[in-house]
């Protein structure tokens, strides 16, 4: 992983905010495995394509050493319009939330 870093510092320019994108996943598995341009693209897109759709039929997600995107059902809820105060309904929802592995918590905390 810390190559990826590199990897990205050498492409990036000095108006980008620092985010990874799909096409630096790509790059890095290009230059570390030596696949082509365009089966690196298309690696990087069926593993996100594979994390989706595993998402998408209700199924957590779990990247050893990263972490875990948990789907959670949200029961429905009353809110209030901060700038009327007027209550509103809020529907019961699926959300996805990340929690980061601990060996990712102690690489960004060190």
């Amino acid at each position: 992983m810390a190559d990826l870093g590199v990897a990205r510092a050498a492409s990036m320019s000095e108006d980008e905010t620092g985010t990874l994108t799909r096409a630096d996943l790509a790059d890095v598995v290009h230059l570390k495995l030596g696949l082509s341009r365009a089966e690196s693209a298309s690696l990087v897109e069926r593993v996100l394509y594979h994390m989706c759709n595993s998402l998408s039929d209700g199924q957590n997600v779990k990247i050893s050493g990263f972490g875990s995107f948990v789907l959670r059902d949200k029961g429905e809820r009353i809110g209030r319009n901060p700038k009327t105060g007027v209550e509103v309904p809020i529907a019961p929802r699926r959300v996805m939330t990340f929690r980061a592995s601990q060996i990712m918590r102690d690489k960004i905390a060190g």
